[in-house]
């Protein structure tokens, strides 16, 4: 099968970005490479889990990486759930992903989605409101933003706290995904505090049952109303 054939028009990737909560990453540092379909199918949970899927393997050749994409490919678009690329341009560019994920020193955006399929999503990770800002100045279609936790997902970034979280989601005009150390039993209290998507890496890929965790999250997030993301009011706990 040639993915490229069944993949998502930009107006369905956008529509997807937008009404995406949960955000789910296959880490390598985590993830089991020879499971990486079945565990991506449970992160997904029939559609009642993650909504966004990452592929990050972090110090593996650009060639084992593009096998892995294709191989989760047809299961993505199954489902209508975008596959990112993380870091690799190249590959995302190769296999038809949905879209590449860079960090700050990963180049420019620009530069990226020029190499990639229209349509296709470029996301940036940011550690501070002035990162988040610098980033939808600079085009992305989505943020990440944290580590809200410091977490051994990303060893050595300290933790950015909670106070910011209300204030990125009221002046950045694109889908903010909070990250770092996040698991689902924290979410009642992020939302509360303003977050309205998140990404959760270890306590998904480590729960004993990896779709139920999912829906336990998705479920939480979606109790977060989507016709009133932008106010104001509700963002500074009005």
């Amino acid at each position: 099968m040639n993915p490229s054939r069944s993949a998502l028009s930009p107006e369905a990737l956008r529509a997807a970005l937008v009404g995406a909560r949960l955000y789910g990453i296959l880490d390598l540092g985590y993830a089991d490479a020879t499971r990486l379909v079945e565990i991506a199918r449970r992160l997904i949970a029939d559609g009642e889990g993650v909504q966004m899927l990452q592929l990050r393997a972090k110090d593996h050749p650009p060639e084992q990486i593009a096998r892995w994409a294709e191989s989760l490919l047809p299961l993505a678009r199954a489902a209508g759930v975008p596959l990112v690329v993380n870091d690799h341009v190249e590959v995302a560019a190769e296999v038809g992903a949905d879209g590449v994920h860079l960090g700050q020193d990963d180049g420019p955006l620009d530069a990226a989605r020029g190499r990639l399929r229209p349509g296709a999503l470029v996301g940036r990770s940011t550690h501070s409101l002035e990162q988040a800002l610098q980033a939808a100045v600079e085009g992305a279609d989505y943020i990440g933003f944290g580590p809200l936790h410091a977490t051994p997902t990303k060893p050595g970034r300290p933790a950015i706290g909670l106070d910011g979280i209300a204030e990125v989601q009221r002046r950045v005009d694109l889908p903010v995904f909070c990250i770092g150390g996040l698991t689902s039993g924290q979410l009642p209290d992020l939302r509360r505090r303003g977050l309205q998507r998140a990404v959760i890496v270890s306590a998904l890929l480590q729960a004993p049952d990896i779709a139920a965790e999912a829906r336990r999250a998705r479920a939480a997030l979606e109790l977060i109303p989507k016709e009133r993301e932008h106010d104001p009011e509700m963002e500074n706990g009005g």
